[in-house]
C-alpha cells in the first residue's frame, strides 16, 4: 500500500508540474545564473511529453510485435532454424548506438520523429525478443502435456496455453524496452524530434542547469511510473496463474 501512495504522489506531482510548472519556479532558481529563466517556456512542457511518450509507445508496441512474433516463430519446431537470424535481428539495436542509427536514418527520411522511432524499435526489440524466447522455451511439460491430451490444437495450445503461462515474463521484457526507449528517446530531439530531450539540450546550449534538471526529472518520473505500472501487471498476470500469492 505504501508504494502505491508514492506512486500516486509521483503522478500528482508529475501531472502538477506538466500542467502548471511556473509554480515550481522556486524551485529551479538556484539553478539558474545571471537572472535566466528557471522554467522552460520555449514550448509547452506538457505538449512535449505527450509527444515523447507518443513515440516512446509507437516504437514500443511495433517492436513488441516483432519481437514476440519472432519468438513465436523460432520455438516452433518448424521454425527453430531460424533462431540464429532472429538473435541477429534483434541485436542489431543494441549493436549499433541509437546516434548511430540516427545518422544513418537522417539521409533516408529527413530530419523528425522517423529516425528517432527506427532507433527505439530496433532497440527495444532485444528485450523483449529474449525474454519471450525464455518464456515459451521453458513451459512446465506437464502442463503441455495436458494440454495436447485435452485434443487442443497447437493454435489453440499457443492462445490459451503458452501465451498465458509466457505472459509475465514477456512482460518483463517489455517493461524493460520501454524504460530503456523512453531515456533513449532523448536524443530524438537532436534530429527535430519533439521529445524532452529539447529541454535538456536548451539546458546545455544555454548552461541553464534548471533546463537540464526539469526535462531529466520528468523522464525520470515517467520511467518510475512506467517502471511501476509494468511491475504491477506482471504481478496481476503471475497472480491469475497461482504463481505468487495474492496479498
Amino acid at each position: 500500500m505504501s508504494a502505491r501512495l508514492i506512486m500516486l504522489a509521483v503522478f500528482g506531482v508529475l501531472v502538477s508540474f506538466l500542467l502548471s510548472p511556473q509554480s515550481f519556479s522556486a524551485l529551479f532558481e538556484p539553478l539558474t545564473q545571471n537572472g535566466a529563466p528557471a522554467i522552460y517556456t520555449q514550448t509547452n512542457l506538457l505538449s512535449l511529453t505527450l509527444s515523447h511518450l507518443a513515440l516512446v509507445g509507437i516504437a514500443v508496441f511495433g517492436s513488441t510485435i516483432v519481437a514476440v512474433g519472432l519468438g513465436v516463430l523460432v520455438t516452433r519446431p518448424s521454425g527453430q532454424e531460424f533462431l540464429p537470424l532472429a538473435r541477429t535481428i534483434t541485436s542489431v539495436g543494441q549493436t549499433f548506438p541509437p546516434v548511430a542509427v540516427l545518422a544513418l536514418a537522417v539521409p533516408a527520411m529527413g530530419f523528425g520523429a522517423g529516425p528517432t522511432l527506427v532507433a527505439l524499435f530496433l532497440y527495444g526489440l532485444l528485450p523483449i525478443f529474449e525474454n519471450t524466447l525464455t518464456a515459451l522455451s521453458n513451459l512446465p511439460p506437464a502442463v503441455m502435456e495436458a494440454s495436447r491430451g485435452m485434443g487442443l490444437t497447437r493454435r489453440q495450445r499457443l492462445v490459451q496455453v503458452e501465451f498465458p503461462l509466457a505472459l509475465p515474463v514477456i512482460l518483463a521484457g517489455i517493461r524493460l524496452s520501454a524504460v530503456i526507449s523512453l531515456a533513449t528517446a532523448t536524443i530524438g530531439s537532436t534530429v527535430a524530434a519533439r521529445t524532452l530531450g529539447e529541454v535538456i539540450i536548451a539546458g546545455l546550449l544555454s548552461a541553464n542547469t534548471a533546463f537540464v534538471v526539469q526535462g531529466g526529472l520528468v523522464v525520470g518520473l515517467i520511467a518510475v511510473l512506467i517502471y511501476e505500472g509494468f511491475q504491477q501487471a506482471e504481478k496481476i498476470a503471475a497472480q491469475r496463474l497461482g504463481m505468487i500469492s495474492r496479498r
